[in-house]
């Protein structure tokens, strides 16, 4: 396949948008080559402006669970436009909602609607924050909760040190605040309690990650630290802007049987336009303006638009009986093929899979933190993906990725996809 026009539509945004893109994993730094730019979408394939048809498996890096231009959300949208697109002012809409997402999800009694994952999760810790008046928080290496300054912290000395920060920008005093853990590990974060008593406000976590691939929780993990914050008076966040209906229609909490304090929503909760949540108990809710002392707005937040593709969404997903069945044979027949294509191989690998999310890891150890995940062989990973863009399949452009699965794949597309990863590996 060429990417000509890609390749100049890139040297053009280059000039005018530092790197040439709107969200730093897009160019292509990771597998290296050009970044592709799409002109269309439907169902299960992206249209490039080359005119290559690519079969998609990040599915906008997860919204689209149920294809690209899915009418019901495309008409709400269009419906919608015509009635104005922003008020600032509320609307039924977002009660309506509000109260179909509550009824989903256990264990949450209100909720509120942002712009993207990223506010979510912040919001979510100073939520956090103000209600147990404590500052400091864990988080786990390799878990992406958004860009804020208390996220991009990279590890310390030692189990009990302070993170420092990973991003110019992000200053000493606020990265002192967050504690760093090892995912899967729930001796490294008792001990980052036992070293901060009292001083932990919140523990945030993706409760499957998909940020270093898919990784599962081990057996235990999630019950452990929801043991460990019932015990020490600590908030547990659950980060599901991936999970939230994606692996069920309750998400991590209801696929694990686990509850959290509060959770965080993005990308299937908006139907593909931006929109995040983050919700809990009402006690701990009524902590937020106007009624709470914990202050958070936003002018764009609850737009129509976004809550009228959200609600189109969410009620297909809660009408659907099958639909999480069906992802989950989808993902389980996939990644079977891959291991076929690979058996005849000498490549050294392993697939983590949890529901619709899946990743290939190029080492054959268990993958179940940062560290693991990181041995993987990266250069493979490059000829890989770029393999399969040249066979018409496209995967995230980073090892570190999860694979997104959307019910729009035929099995067609699925015995497509296994054939060109066959002919791919041989290659490798």
């Amino acid at each position: 396949m060429l990417y000509q026009r890609s390749s100049q539509l890139f040297a053009e945004a280059e000039k005018v948008i530092p790197g040439g893109v709107n969200s730093p994993v897009r160019a292509f730094k990771s597998v290296g080559g050009t970044p592709i730019f799409v002109k269309s979408a439907k169902g299960a394939y992206l249209y490039d402006e080359d005119g290559n048809r690519l079969i998609d498996y990040i599915n906008s890096w997860g919204p689209m669970i149920l294809g690209h231009a899915y009418e019901p959300v495309v008409s709400a949208v269009i419906e919608r436009t015509k009635l104005g697109t922003s008020f600032g002012m509320p609307t039924a809409l977002e009660t309506e909602i509000a109260t179909l997402a509550i009824s989903m999800v256990p264990n949450i009694e209100k909720i509120r609607f942002v712009n993207s994952g990223t506010e979510a999760c912040m919001s979510a810790i100073r939520l956090a924050r103000g209600f147990t008046k404590r500052d400091k928080i864990i988080k786990f290496a390799g878990c992406y909760h958004g860009h804020s300054d208390s996220f991009l912290i990279q590890a310390g000395s030692g189990a009990s040190t302070f993170g420092t920060p990973n991003s110019p920008g992000v200053t000493a005093g606020t990265a002192k605040d967050t504690l760093l853990a090892r995912y899967n590990d729930l001796e490294n974060v008792s001990q980052l309690i036992a070293a901060n008593p009292n001083e932990i406000a919140a523990i945030i976590v993706e409760p499957v990650a998909g940020n270093m691939g898919c990784i599962p929780p081990k057996e235990g993990f999630l019950e452990g630290l929801r043991q460990l914050c019932t015990s020490n008076d600590i908030l547990l966040i659950f980060d599901e802007v991936m999970t939230g209906f994606r692996l069920a229609k309750g998400g991590v909490q209801e696929l694990y049987g686990v509850d959290a304090d509060i959770v965080t929503f993005g990308k299937v909760i908006g139907g593909g336009l931006p929109v995040g949540a983050f919700a809990a108990r009402a006690e701990i809710m009524d902590y937020l303006a106007p009624i709470g002392p914990v202050y958070q707005a936003g002018t764009l937040s609850g737009n129509p638009l976004a809550m009228a593709a959200g609600l189109a969404m969410l009620q297909a997903i809660n009408e659907d009986d099958q639909l999480f069945q069906r992802l989950d044979a989808k993902t389980a027949y996939l990644e079977e093929g891959i291991q076929n294509a690979f058996a005849d191989t000498n490549l050294l690998y392993t697939i983590n899979r949890v529901g619709s999310m899946i990743s290939v890891h190029f080492d054959a150890s268990p993958v179940v933190d940062f560290q693991t995940a990181a041995n993987g062989d990266n250069q493979t990973f490059k000829q890989f993906f770029h393999g399969l863009l040249q066979e018409g399949i496209y995967i995230a452009p980073s090892a570190y990725e999860t694979w997104f699965i959307t019910d729009a794949l035929t099995y067609e597309d699925l015995d497509f996809t296994i054939e060109a990863i066959r002919k791919v590996a041989t290659t490798l």
